[in-house]
């Protein structure tokens, strides 16, 4: 019992982020980026709200799947850069869409999160037999975030968005896991910004950072802070681990599938995970080098282009895979 995925769409901002162009302000050059990570440019938002990325896909992946935007029942946005506290990214898209019979809301499992909100989609829909289809939508604006004095970090996050139209089908491939490891929390954060409250006690200012051994000491700014060690140790064994428990729910052959989409951090965790499935690189879809990461938006933009491209065909067994703050993890095994 599935998930059909009806259309895709995405979208990436006009302005872009070469490696030529962080030399100017990190030390750094094209060739240690590109043979460390895999990536040439990210495209960068210039003044497009995140609420708007979204909603340019979500019309795209509607007009693909050709289907009347008031037949979806489920919105779902996932996000680690929302516009607002409230309302929810899900919310504004449904207005920017037509979409006004759905219900909404947003999600955060980081990288994570496209997979997660696809399988919370195939939930809701598979237990409520009078809704038609759900539009999931992953945009994200890491530019917003990303610590561009850090030269390890900065030099992989970019911005974009992406959504797929999913209906629930019977006697269809699909099986699913979701994780997260909790303890691992302290190696990819970024701080909410938000005005202090007035009623704060200094002395218990400690509490907020816990036990996050790479929080600074004293002030701190609102970019992203990670441990890249830590999360490369986690992400190359956490997106093998997923897709092998997905499949092992259904008794399926990793090596039956044709395509596997996953999170795109990093192409070296990416070769890694796949020597650990013992899956070849060239079931992979990447396209890491012209974007760079773009957090949950990763794996449906590589999907839609993928798509759009004929690299994934009608019938193809794919597998969506993910690894993200949290730490979190996730995989989909599907028909496409």
């Amino acid at each position: 019992m599935g998930l059909h995925i009806l259309g895709t769409g995405s979208f990436t901002p006009d302005g872009t982020l070469t490696n030529e162009d962080l030399t100017k302000f990190i030390e750094t050059n094209d060739e240690w980026i590109r043979t460390r990570t895999g990536i040439s440019v990210r495209h960068v938002a210039t003044g497009e709200p995140t609420w708007y990325m979204g909603a340019e896909a979500a019309k795209s992946a509607i007009d693909a799947a050709g289907i009347d935007p008031a037949e979806i029942a489920l919105i779902i946005d996932t996000t680690i850069t929302q516009d607002y506290c409230t309302p929810s990214m899900s919310c504004i898209i449904q207005r920017e869409t037509g979409a006004v019979n759905a219900a909404c809301f947003d999600l955060n499992a980081a990288c994570s999160g496209f997979v997660y909100a696809m399988d919370m989609a195939h939930r809701f829909l598979k237990t409520e037999p009078d809704s038609k289809y759900a539009l999931v939508i992953a945009n994200e604006q890491l530019s917003r975030i990303t610590n561009y004095e850090d030269r390890s970090s900065c030099i992989l996050f970019g911005d974009g968005a992406a959504a797929a139209v999913v209906e629930y089908k019977e006697d269809t491939l699909y099986s699913s896991h979701l994780g997260a490891d909790g303890t691992g929390a302290k190696y990819l954060f970024a701080k909410s910004a938000l005005p202090d409250s007035p009623f704060v006690d200094e002395e218990k200012l400690s509490y907020e950072w816990h036990d996050f051994s790479s929080a600074p000491e004293g002030n701190y700014s609102h970019g992203m802070k990670q441990d890249g060690k830590e999360v490369y140790r986690f992400a190359t064994h956490a997106m093998p681990k997923a897709a092998k428990a997905a499949a092992d729910k259904i008794g399926f052959e990793l090596g039956s599938l044709d395509k596997i989409v996953p999170h795109q951090a990093n192409i070296r965790i990416i070769e890694t995970a796949m020597k650990n499935l013992k899956l070849p690189m060239e079931k992979v879809v990447v396209n890491i080098k012209q974007h760079g990461n773009t957090s949950s938006a990763s794996i449906p933009i590589a999907l839609d282009e993928a798509v759009r491209s004929g690299e994934i065909k009608r019938g193809d067994k794919i597998c969506l895979v993910g690894f993200g703050a949290g730490l979190t993890y996730a995989a989909i095994i599907m028909e496409y």
